[in-house]
């Protein structure tokens, strides 16, 4: 089964608790205005990947508690997610899930197969004039944090990061997470609106 991508980092602490393998599928349908990843909307095929051995990667990344799937939207790939889940879960990972939906939108099979799998989802969409710099995980205020397993509580996440700096291979330098006010002002925000998305 393919899967399609934006990126992924293999280790992160700043999308979710403890250091985490972080994927961007591409394409989302949502596109919620002053979204920090307009480059993942289109679904034209950006970087086609096979489940299993995506699966094989994350678990054979060292020192990672789970997966975190983002985007561009999870649901609209939930069929191919729901192997890399099953087989990361299998491992013993833990699987966290950012999504646009509000929790009661995702009522199809694959979605409830997705969710089954999901220890924490973060459901709803981004509201630019809701947004949040107090909360770990909700970009805006209006979303909502789901725990649909005992593994993880309030609690237990309180103290993660809230942003990193990736330098690639190729010298490009990324920004994840969920940047505060000060370093919102010397980091420019993705161009909005996003151009030649189509």
């Amino acid at each position: 089964m393919l899967l399609n991508l934006a990126r992924t980092i293999p280790r992160s602490a700043a999308n979710g608790p403890g250091q985490r393998f972080v994927i961007w599928v591409q394409g989302c349908a949502i596109r919620c205005p002053g979204c920090w990843n307009p480059d993942t909307w289109t679904f034209a095929t950006r970087q086609l990947r096979d489940t299993a051995a995506l699966a094989d990667e994350i678990v054979a990344t060292s020192e990672i508690e789970g997966v975190t799937l983002t985007g561009g939207e999870p649901f609209h790939q939930a069929r191919a997610l729901v192997d890399v889940a099953s087989r990361v879960r299998a491992a013993g990972l833990s699987v966290f899930v950012f999504t646009g939906y509000d929790l009661h939108e995702l009522n199809q099979s694959d979605h409830c197969e997705l969710l089954a799998l999901t220890d924490v989802l973060v459901s709803g969409r981004y509201v630019q004039s809701l947004r949040s710099f107090e909360s770990e995980w909700r970009g805006s205020t209006n979303q909502r944090v789901h725990f649909l397993s005992a593994r993880y509580t309030e609690a237990s996440m309180a103290d993660s990061a809230h942003v990193e700096f990736h330098l690639a291979p190729d010298g490009e330098l990324s920004v994840t997470g969920f940047p505060l006010p000060q370093l919102l002002d010397v980091v420019p925000a993705p161009e909005w609106p996003p151009q030649d998305q189509e």
